[in-house]
C-alpha cells in the first residue's frame, strides 16, 4: 500500500494519506506525497501552516506568499504581524469603539 486509503466508498474524492513520523535532527518530520505537494502547489523551501479548527481537525495550507515593495524588509513585516497577533484584542476593542 502506498499510504493512500479511500475513506468512504460513497465519496471517491475523499482520501486518507498516511505517513510515518521520522526524526529530523532534534525535531520530528513527515514527508509529503508528490500528489499532495502538487495539490497544495508547494515546492522545496515553501512554508506550510497547520491550522486547528473547532473540531480539533488539523488543516494544512500553503503560507500565502506576497510580493513586498522594495522598501519593505521581510523582517519588519514579520515583526508587525507578531505585534498584531499579540495585541489583536486591543486592536479589536479600538475598532469596535469607532464603529
Amino acid at each position: 500500500m502506498n499510504g493512500v486509503i479511500k475513506m468512504n466508498e460513497n465519496n471517491p474524492k475523499r482520501v486518507r494519506i498516511a505517513r510515518k513520523v521520522g526524526k529530523m535532527g532534534n525535531s520530528l518530520g513527515i514527508s509529503l506525497p508528490k500528489k499532495l505537494a502538487d495539490k497544495l502547489n508547494i515546492v522545496h523551501g515553501d512554508e506550510i501552516e497547520f491550522i486547528e479548527n473547532d473540531q480539533g481537525d488539523i488543516l494544512i495550507k500553503k503560507v500565502r506568499q506576497i510580493k513586498l515593495p522594495e522598501n519593505v524588509r521581510p523582517e519588519v513585516l514579520e515583526a508587525f504581524y507578531d505585534v498584531f497577533e499579540e495585541d489583536q484584542g486591543i486592536l479589536t476593542d479600538l475598532r469596535d469603539r469607532w464603529l
